[in-house]
């Protein structure tokens, strides 16, 4: 069986469980996340591979971690993710990629992601539930992190903290790559 086949069934396992957990009907999730009632059909019967911006929007609507939604099992208290295993859910052929190193629920989702972006590309990612927090810090080139329209330049060596809660964008508008460490911390759903 493949990573991809490995990760739909993951996905399709804990959607439906965390769903149930949580009470939801599939059109109370897909009002929720703002997905198709269809979809999330498709996605609980390993049906589909759906795209990075879906998986987010069904995690925040659930209230757990993308690493949560695509892991393959219950593991012990402490859980060591070798290199070779962070989960690649982004990438570009001119070599921009994103890589989810790790995540918990403490006490909501928390995510630790790799980021790497080629020049002159970008990353957009929607709004997150209220609440939600992303710390960068830049260890190679200048992000060019741009907040409900407002764009702020991060070079390497510094960070930046905001509030998700708007459309944000990651951006490389240098000649050379740029390299970042990305937290995202979501609350708990109540």
């Amino acid at each position: 069986m493949s990573d991809l086949d490995l990760l739909t069934q993951s996905l399709a396992r804990n959607v439906k469980r965390w769903r149930t957990e949580r009470g939801f009907t599939l059109d109370t999730l897909a009002a929720r996340a703002g997905v198709s009632r269809g979809m999330l059909i498709q996605i609980e019967q390993a049906r589909t591979n759906p795209s990075l911006g879906t998986v987010v929007k069904i995690g925040d609507a659930l209230g757990v971690s993308i690493t949560t939604l695509l892991d393959y099992g219950q593991g012990p208290k402490v859980r060591v993710v070798p290199a070779e295993q962070a989960v690649r859910l982004w990438h570009t052929e001119v070599g921009s990629y994103n890589r989810l190193l790790a995540g918990t629920e403490a006490p909501g989702p928390l995510e630790l992601w790799d980021w790497r972006l080629m020049p002159g590309e970008s990353s957009p990612s929607d709004p997150h539930p209220a609440g939600t927090v992303e710390l960068v810090h830049v260890t190679t080139g200048e992000l060019t992190l741009t907040v409900d329209g407002v764009p702020y330049r991060v070079p390497a060596g510094a960070s930046a903290s905001f509030e998700a809660n708007t459309p944000h964008i990651y951006g490389n508008e240098g000649g050379e790559p740029m390299e970042m460490v990305l937290a995202v911390s979501v609350p708990p759903v109540g």
